[in-house]
């Protein structure tokens, strides 16, 4: 067993060598754009509504839940739900184009097998917190037709989550889904799901508020498998904390932090394909790799792009890695801390173009390949990597391949 998983760790070294000096050899190792310029912005995200904290009463109808007793919103309004019940879903049935405001104000819902919070049509929906409110589901979901409704609040339109007041979710599948997508900016909203805590098809957007997040699979998962530019998460601001079975937080597409303080402890801290820190304060504890870039859709290549911010990773022992790309990886700005066994990994280039860089508490003016003993173990194309303990020395003649190409390998 030993043998053959040294056999695969020298046939993985040999075959990044062969894509890497054929890289070489077409110029596909040249510099490229490093990508500094951020790929979304809040102002493209956002409206004036979505960052908007309080609704307007002025028309508003007050909604109290009884046991037993479903609500049903079929056009555009605010409507404000208070009071405690159990088996009661608020269904959301508008029209198209009808943007409907939910204000939960002191709403607690319990549901044994169905969403609290259902919305099957409308152009836009707002939930706005204002007091204190708590939604549950304690047992299996049941489906509706052929739609699976396995969120506490499930909606199959853009939803936006904001207000002043708190949210309480706990599911015995997932938390919040979205089948758009799915805008944060304001309120304390915390998730206990033995699924994903939250989740959206199209993106993940936060630019405020506090989430406490705690997932039997993954925190925030953003994945839409027709469209490969979307699934993405975007973050400006806010506080969030997640504690995660999977992944912390799972872009398919992008992953871009631009603000805010995020904390995460997962099997896998952050991953997508493209991972775009600009700015804030990340803290990543994995028993996995940290941070992630890993080819999952088409429409962008796999690259981390570090432009600022402080940002903190620790893995765990094995076969673990700080910082994985599986393709480039560049470090332009802003402070990166890594700590575990193997601090960074890459597929294709890396560029050391600004920022601060401390591997296993020890300042570093380049950045370092640890590819499974290969080309550049140790920060370099000769320590460690290409002659020591690489192609020469213990590597390509010296008992790489069954023992040496030459010393007991297949000229023998």
């Amino acid at each position: 067993m030993r043998a053959m998983r040294t056999l695969k760790r020298r046939l993985a070294v040999f075959t990044a060598l062969t894509v890497m000096l054929t890289m070489m050899m077409t110029g596909g190792l040249a510099s490229s754009a490093n990508l500094t310029e951020p790929i979304y912005s809040v102002e493209d995200l956002f409206t004036e509504r979505d960052l908007e904290q309080t609704a307007d009463r002025t028309d508003a109808e007050v909604l109290t839940v009884s046991d037993g007793e479903d609500i049903r919103i079929t056009e555009s309004g605010v409507y404000v739900l208070t009071g405690t019940a159990a088996g009661v879903t608020v269904y959301v049935e508008a029209d198209g184009e009808d943007k409907v405001q939910l204000v939960l104000d002191g709403l607690n819902l319990t549901n044994t097998d169905f969403p609290c919070i259902y919305i099957k049509e409308a152009d836009k929906v707002f939930i706005t917190l204002e007091g204190e409110n708590s939604l549950t589901v304690t047992g299996a979901f049941r489906m509706d037709g052929d739609t699976n409704t396995d969120g506490v609040i499930f909606s199959k339109e853009d939803l936006v989550l904001n207000g002043t007041g708190s949210l309480n979710v706990s599911s015995t599948d997932h938390g919040i889904v979205c089948k758009d997508d799915l805008k944060i900016t304001g309120g304390t909203c915390t998730v206990r799901a033995a699924g994903k805590a939250v989740e959206a098809n199209d993106s993940i957007r936060i630019a405020d508020g506090i989430l406490n997040l705690t997932a039997g699979t993954d925190g925030l998962h953003a994945e839409n498998g027709e469209d490969d530019k979307l699934g993405y998460i975007y973050i400006s601001g806010g506080s969030i904390t997640i504690q995660a079975g999977d992944d912390g937080i799972h872009g398919t597409s992008v992953v871009q932090i631009d603000g805010g303080e995020v904390t995460v402890s997962a099997a896998e801290g952050i991953e997508g394909t493209c991972i775009q820190i600009n700015g804030g304060t990340i803290r990543v504890t994995a028993s996995d790799d940290g941070i992630n870039a890993a080819s999952k859709s088409g429409a962008y290549t796999a690259a981390i792009i570090i432009n600022g911010g402080e940002t903190t990773v620790s893995v765990g022992a094995g076969d673990t890695d700080g910082v994985d790309s599986n393709g480039n990886l560049y470090m332009n700005g802003g402070t990166l801390d890594v700590t575990g066994s193997s601090t960074f990994d890459y597929d294709g280039i890396a560029e050391y173009n600004g920022g601060t860089i401390t591997a296993n508490g020890q300042r570093v003016t380049t950045i370092p390949n640890q590819m499974m003993g290969g080309m550049n173990m140790g920060g370099g194309w000769n320590n460690g990597g290409w002659n020591n303990g690489g192609w020469n020395n213990g590597g390509w003649n010296n008992s790489s391949w069954g023992g040496g190409w030459s010393a007991g390998g297949p000229g023998r």
